[in-house]
């Protein structure tokens, strides 16, 4: 028994004692599953000690657009699919659940869950990030005067985005909810809760600090749940879960799901765990991750930077005791410009062929897209705009349109990076580290660069935001180096320099801003 606490990193008595059983009957072993469960799809990564991937598993689930500017999931679909890729992960890894020797998890965040605490039936679809339903609810917080103080305690601003409005409209709007949830009937969950609900058999629920962070509800420089904001929203208390630091015990995954009672022992939000993943744990260091959106960090550690150019402050990570705070900057379409070209209006086959065809556009294009599909996020904040294409001409071409889908995300993480540097007060970083989807392509990349005229690090691991959670949970079961050896050991894969001249980029930047000054509904 005392080689067994040897081994376990953390002290054991900050460990459950069921969690301290499982590690007795569990084989020592390296390998960490991740479950990163994102906007369009679930994925299940499993790391080998090496923290190198040895199984993937991942699904796509559906996308539900009722009404205009609201987006749904399935909640019991986004379990489905959990479990599917975690079977998928272990048998292309050739392992069984008992060589795992913890869970981390990773999801989108701001999407809200409530469930029946008894059943754990979800009492209604589950309401997105980017739905905009409660824009008008926002409005009339904002008309009272209220943005200063929810920005003050929460680093948010009153936007549809977050999560406290969405839970708020579903007590108002389902029937006889608001008494059950008053009853203690009902339980409160961004993904990450409800797919520790589930994990566990209903025995725990919890969440993480940096998801609890994002919900217009946690105080985060008190760290704890906000009284004041919950009775503003009228939202229970006792329906919100367990808040945990970033690398915790976050229960045991039953032992019928995998064939093997796991731990989980991290949990961090997307960009988070990105953050994380990224290394970017010294001051100043940024992140820009592009998935379905696109959200960079700047990592001001202890430091709490009040915004005063439209970003957001939040949590970035608890490790340890430790917390770390940054400057956020949200653009909610980035990938998702490319899927509706795709999906939407059927013009391309794959996203992986838009850096093809970006390099097939006309050099002398000045096409510019705005990609508010579902609004613009930061440093704009306007709920109501919408999507606009300018510069459309009789050339105008599937190339050009893939072209501009793609520029569009350089040029508004340009205006993120631009709002940073003025309320940091100091030169960040110069390097900017990236990761997502998008990232693999070099086009893509290189126009970033030039935009942002500085220097692109792409990582050889691209799923860094698995990897964060990876590590998150290899650390705390003690079997995954600490976070300078984690930092030692990020590699890079390729750096894309800047080669635009001057005066070009000034009038591609110049054309941006007309383009969203045209867009902008406030």
């Amino acid at each position: 028994m005392l080689i067994e606490l040897r081994w376990l990193r953390c002290a054991p008595q900050t460990l459950s004692l069921r969690a301290v059983i499982v590690f007795r009957e569990m084989k020592l072993s390296a390998n960490i599953l991740a479950i990163d469960q994102g906007t369009t799809s679930t994925r299940a990564i499993i790391f080998n000690g090496n923290m190198r991937i040895s199984g993937i598993g991942q699904e796509e689930f559906t996308q539900y657009f009722p009404k205009n500017g609201w987006v749904e999931h399935d909640a019991n679909e986004i379990w489905a699919s959990t479990v599917s890729t975690v079977k998928q992960a272990l048998k292309n890894a050739s392992l069984i659940a008992s060589e795992i020797a913890a869970i981390g998890i990773t999801n989108q965040r701001e999407t809200i869950v409530l469930w029946d605490r008894k059943t754990g039936e979800p009492i209604h679809k589950a309401i997105v990030w980017q739905d905009r339903r409660t824009a008008k609810m926002c409005e009339a917080l904002k008309a009272k005067g209220l943005e200063p103080l929810f920005t003050k305690k929460t680093g948010l601003l009153l936007d549809p985005y977050f999560s406290g409005t969405k839970i708020a409209f579903l007590l108002d709007e389902v029937e006889g909810l608001r008494e059950r949830a008053n009853n203690g009937e009902i339980c409160f969950g961004t993904i990450d809760s409800w797919l520790i609900y589930k994990l566990t058999g209903g025995k725990v629920h919890a969440t993480d600090i940096t998801n609890a962070s994002r919900t217009l509800l946690f105080n985060i420089e008190q760290k704890k749940w906000d009284n004041e904001l919950l009775e503003i929203l009228n939202i229970p208390k006792q329906i919100l879960p367990e808040v945990k630091e970033c690398a915790d015990d976050f229960g045991i995954c039953d032992k019928d799901l995998f064939g093997a009672a796991i731990p989980i022992l991290g949990v961090a939000g997307d960009q988070h765990a990105a953050t994380i993943g990224n290394a970017c744990f010294e001051k100043g260091m940024m992140k820009a991750t592009y998935g379905t959106g696109c959200f960079a960090l700047l990592n001001t550690c202890a430091e709490i930077v009040p915004s005063k150019n439209r970003l957001l402050t939040t949590i970035a990570y608890q490790i340890d005791g430790k917390v770390n705070y940054a400057l956020e900057g949200s653009i909610f379409i980035a990938g998702a410009a490319v899927q509706w070209l795709r999906d939407g209006l059927g013009i391309i086959k794959s996203a992986s062929e838009t850096g093809e065809l970006a390099q097939k556009a006309d050099s002398n294009s000045n096409l510019y897209f705005v990609p508010a599909l579902t609004g613009l996020g930061a440093p704009h904040w306007d709920a109501n705009a919408r999507g606009a294409i300018f510069g459309i001409t009789r050339n105008t071409g599937v190339n050009e349109f893939a072209k501009a889908a793609l520029e569009a995300v350089a040029y508004q993480t340009n205006d993120l990076l631009e709002a940073m540097k003025k309320d940091w007060g100091v030169e960040a970083k110069t390097v900017l580290r990236v990761d997502g989807g998008m990232v693999a392509s070099n086009w893509t990349m290189q126009f970033l660069s030039n935009i942002l005229h500085a220097p692109v690090d792409r990582p050889t691991i691209l799923e860094t935001t698995a990897l964060g959670a990876a590590w998150l949970a290899g650390y705390r079961a003690g079997v995954w180096t600490d976070m300078q050896g984690f930092a030692e050991q990020w590699k890079l894969d390729r750096r894309f320099e800047p080669e635009m001249d001057a005066q070009v980029r000034r009038q591609k930047i110049a054309g941006w801003q007309d383009a969203i000054e045209r867009t902008l509904t406030s």
